[in-house]
C-alpha cells in the first residue's frame, strides 16, 4: 500500500494536479483566483474543465456533480455522465467550461423560506473556484454555491463566502494601519473537533426511534453509564479502531486533515480532530467528514450517531469550532506572543472579538440553535445557552491592567514541576482549559463550543467572521484619521475593554452562582431555539448583515423561517413517533407482561397453598399506575398533533411545538422510562440503554 504521503489529497484536484494537468497561463490564472480571492477569468473556464476531466477520468470518475449545501444543513448533489454522443455507435467523454462553472437543479424542494414559490423551479449551482473539486464515488463533485433564479442566496456557503470577503477586506484595513501593506490576505481558519457515537448496527435496526429521529425517545438509566470515566481515552476497540483507520485513509485521499481521535466521555462516544484549514475548506471538510463517518460505519455493522443527545442522562456530542485569523504572509492575528502586553496588533484584534462577541450574543446563539442541540445545552456536559469568554489568568490580567489605566507588565512564563526527578518541567501555558465556557481563547484561538455535533459550520463561521468584521470596520473608521495612533489606539482599547467587559468570565459556567451573575451583568439568555430564533430578523441584526453585504433582509428572514419549520417538523416528526412506538409496541408489551402476571397470581390463589402474591400485586399496580399516566399523555400528545396540523404561521407552529410536543413527550417518556424497569428483559420489546451503549465489542 502507498505510503500516507504518496495517496494524500490523490483525489483532490489540488495544486499539484492543476499544475501537471493544465496549461501554465492557465494554472497561473485559477492560482491567483483561489489564493487572493480575485474574480475567475471565463476565458479560462474551458481549459480548466478540460484538465480537470482528464483528472478525473484518470482515477475512474465517470460522472460528475456540482456539490452543494442547500439550507437544509447536508449536502445535495445531481450526478450527470461524461458521455457525449457523436452518432448512434459512437461517445466520447466531454465536460465543459459551460459545465464546470454553473448547472441547473430543481430547485422548489429545497427549503427557500419564503423565497420561491413551489412553482418557481428554477435554481442555479456556481463553482466555487477556492475549493478545491474531489472525487467520490466515481463521481466529479465540484463545490459550488446555489442560488435562486433572482440571485438570492438558496445555501450556506453563499453567505460565508460573502462573510469571507468581508473580513479580509476590515482586516487589511486594520494591518494598513500598522504599515503592513504586503498583507493580500487575511483568512479566518478553522478546526472543527466532531464527536459522535458508535453503535452496532443491529442496534440501530431495533430502535426505531432511533432510525426516524436520530436519539431515543425512551429508556431507562443503565446499571453503568459514564460514571466511572473509564471510556475517556481509554483503549480503542478493536472494532472501532478498524472503522478509525479507514475513516482516516478515505478522508486523507480527500484531502481533510483528520488528526487525532479519542474514546470520549460517553460509553460508545468518540471524537475526531482535524488540523486547521481555510473557514471555507473547513466547513466542505466537515460535511464530507459527517458523510463518511456514516458511510464507512455502515461497512463495519456500525451505526454512526451525530444526534446532539441520542441518550439522555448521557454525554451529547458537540462539535467544537476553533476559529483563528491569519495573513498569507504567516502572521497569527490571535497569537499573543511571548509578551501580550506589548503586542498591539494582538490586542485590537482581542478586543475586536470581545466586542463582537458581546454585542451580537443573540446571532451566535442562534447559530447553534435547533432541536437537537437544545436537549444538550445546558448539560453538564456542554456550555450553558448563555454566552461568555474565557481568556485565562495571564491574559485577563493584561486587560485588568489595561482597564486599570495602568501600565502592563509582562509575567515571566511560570513551569510545570510534576515532581518526579526524572520527569522534565514543562513550560505553563498562558492559559488553562476551561471546558464549561461557550467561548474559550486556547492559546492562539477561540474554541466556539456550543455548536452541536450534526451542525453546518457554515453558519457559526458566517456569523463570526461578519461580526468580527464589522468592529474591525469601526475600529478601521476610528483610527484611519488619526494623528496619534498610539494614543487612539490606548484609548480605543481602554473605552471597548471597560464597555464589554461584562461578557469575560473566568469561572465555572455550570454554577448557579454564574447563573446569577450573568442575569445581573444583563447577558442574554435565550434557553431554546423558539426564543433564539426569534432575535434573527432583530432590525440590529439586518442592519449588520446588509452593511456588510452578507445576507439581505429577505435572505435573513428566509433562513428565520426554515430554522422554525425545522424545528417544528423535528418535534412532528418525533411525536408521531413516540405515538406510534406506544401504541404498537410498548402498550401491547405491557398488556401481555400483565397478562403473564395475573396468570401467575391466579395459579398461586388456586394452588391450595399459601403462597403470597405480594410481587405480582406490586408489580401490577405499578404497570397499571404507569400505563395509566402514559395513556393520559398520549391523547394530550395526539391532540397537540392534530392541533399542529392547523397552524400556518412558523413562528406559533414553533412555539406550538415546544410548548405542546416537547413538553408532553417529556411527561410520556417519564412512565415509559418506569414501564422499562418494570417489565421483564424478555417482554420489553426494545434494546436498553445499556445493550445499546456496549454493543460494540
Amino acid at each position: 500500500m502507498p505510503s500516507i504521503p504518496e495517496y494524500f489529497g490523490s483525489m483532490v484536484f489540488n495544486d499539484p494536479m492543476m499544475k501537471k494537468y493544465l496549461p501554465e497561463e492557465i494554472y497561473l490564472s485559477l492560482k491567483n483566483t483561489v489564493s487572493r480571492g480575485e474574480k475567475l477569468d471565463p476565458r479560462i473556464a474551458d481549459a480548466v474543465a478540460d484538465g480537470m476531466r482528464a483528472w478525473a477520468v484518470s482515477k475512474g470518475a465517470t460522472h460528475f456533480t456540482h456539490w452543494f449545501q442547500p439550507m437544509t444543513g447536508t449536502t445535495a448533489e445531481k450526478h450527470d455522465s461524461f458521455l457525449k454522443p457523436l452518432d448512434d455507435a459512437t461517445v466520447i467523454l466531454a465536460f465543459s467550461g459551460k459545465n464546470l462553472v454553473s448547472g441547473e437543479a430543481d430547485a422548489s424542494s429545497f427549503p427557500s423560506g419564503g423565497l420561491r414559490a413551489t412553482f418557481e423551479a428554477r435554481g442555479y449551482s456556481a463553482w466555487d473556484p477556492t475549493s478545491y473539486a474531489f472525487i467520490k464515488d466515481r463521481t466529479l463533485c465540484i463545490p459550488t454555491a446555489f442560488c435562486s433564479y433572482r440571485g438570492e442566496s438558496l445555501d450556506k456557503k453563499t453567505p460565508l463566502l460573502r462573510s469571507r470577503e468581508t473580513l479580509d477586506r476590515q482586516a487589511r484595513r486594520i494591518l494598513t494601519l500598522f504599515g503592513m501593506t504586503d498583507v493580500k490576505r487575511v483568512e479566518a481558519c478553522v478546526g472543527a473537533e466532531q464527536e459522535y457515537f458508535l453503535i452496532d448496527e443491529e442496534m440501530l435496526r431495533r430502535r426505531p426511534d432511533l432510525m426516524w429521529c436520530g436519539r431515543t425517545l425512551f429508556g431507562a438509566r443503565p446499571p453503568k453509564g459514564q460514571e466511572m470515566d473509564g471510556h475517556y481515552y481509554g483503549q480503542i476497540k478493536p472494532r472501532v479502531l478498524a472503522f478509525m483507520q479507514e475513516l482516516d485513509e478515505e478522508l486523507w485521499k480527500l484531502g481533510i486533515l483528520a488528526n487525532t481521535e479519542h474514546n470520549e466521555v460517553a460509553p460508545a462516544q468518540h471524537e475526531l480532530a482535524p488540523i486547521y484549514s481555510t473557514v471555507n475548506l473547513a466547513t466542505d471538510h466537515n460535511q464530507l467528514t459527517m458523510e463518511m463517518m456514516k458511510k464507512i460505519a455502515a461497512r463495519h455493522g456500525l451505526a454512526c450517531l451525530l444526534h446532539e443527545k441520542p441518550f439522555a442522562g448521557i454525554n451529547g456530542s458537540g462539535k467544537h469550532n476553533n476559529w483563528s485569523l491569519s495573513t498569507d504572509t504567516g502572521l497569527g492575528l490571535l497569537k499573543p506572543g511571548k509578551t501580550p502586553a506589548h503586542n498591539a496588533l494582538f490586542l485590537l484584534f482581542l478586543t475586536a472579538v470581545i466586542r463582537a462577541v458581546d454585542e451580537n450574543q443573540d446571532l451566535l446563539r442562534i447559530s447553534v440553535s435547533g432541536a437537537g442541540n437544545d436537549h444538550r445545552l445546558g448539560g453538564n456536559e456542554a456550555p450553558p445557552a448563555t454566552l461568555s469568554i474565557f481568556l485565562g489568568d495571564e491574559l485577563q490580567a493584561v486587560l485588568d491592567d489595561i482597564m486599570a489605566g495602568e501600565k502592563s507588565e509582562d509575567r515571566p512564563r511560570l513551569k510545570l514541576n510534576i515532581g518526579a526527578s526524572v520527569l522534565p518541567e514543562l513550560p505553563l501555558d498562558s492559559t488553562d482549559r476551561n471546558r464549561t465556557s461557550p467561548f474559550a481563547f486556547t492559546g492562539n484561538k477561540f474554541e466556539f463550543r456550543m455548536p452541536g455535533s450534526s451542525c453546518s459550520i457554515a453558519c457559526p463561521n458566517m456569523i463570526l467572521n461578519t461580526i468580527v468584521a464589522d468592529v474591525l470596520c469601526s475600529f478601521a473608521d476610528q483610527l484611519e484619521n488619526s494623528r496619534d495612533l498610539q494614543a487612539d489606539l490606548n484609548k480605543l482599547l481602554y473605552e471597548n475593554l471597560t464597555s464589554h467587559k461584562r461578557i469575560l468570565f473566568s469561572g465555572n459556567n455550570y454554577s448557579e452562582e454564574w447563573r446569577e451573575e450573568s442575569r445581573r451583568r444583563g447577558l442574554l439568555c435565550c434557553a431554546d431555539t423558539v426564543e433564539a430564533l426569534s432575535h434573527y430578523t432583530d432590525e440590529k441584526n439586518v442592519a449588520l448583515f446588509e452593511r456588510h453585504g452578507v445576507l439581505s433582509r429577505a435572505e435573513l428572514q428566509s433562513r428565520k423561517e426554515v430554522l422554525l419549520e425545522n424545528y417544528s417538523m423535528t418535534q412532528l416528526v418525533e411525536a408521531l413517533s413516540l405515538s406510534d412506538l406506544v401504541r404498537h409496541h410498548i402498550l401491547p408489551a405491557v398488556m401481555s407482561y400483565q397478562e403473564k402476571l395475573l396468570s401467575a397470581r391466579e395459579k398461586k390463589l388456586s394452588s391450595g397453598l399459601s403462597l403470597s402474591t405480594a410481587a405480582e400485586d406490586e408489580l401490577l399496580e405499578g404497570l397499571s399506575d404507569a400505563s395509566d399516566a402514559l395513556l393520559a399523555s398520549l391523547h394530550r400528545l395526539e391532540d397537540g398533533i392534530e392541533k399542529s396540523r392547523c397552524e400556518t404561521d412558523n413562528l406559533a407552529l414553533a412555539v406550538h411545538s415546544r410548548d405542546c410536543l416537547f413538553c408532553e413527550m417529556l411527561r410520556a417518556r417519564e412512565s415509559i422510562d418506569r414501564l422499562e424497569t418494570l417489565v421483564s428483559a424478555g417482554d420489553w420489546p426494545f434494546p436498553n440503554y445499556a445493550e445499546i451503549l456496549y454493543s460494540v465489542r
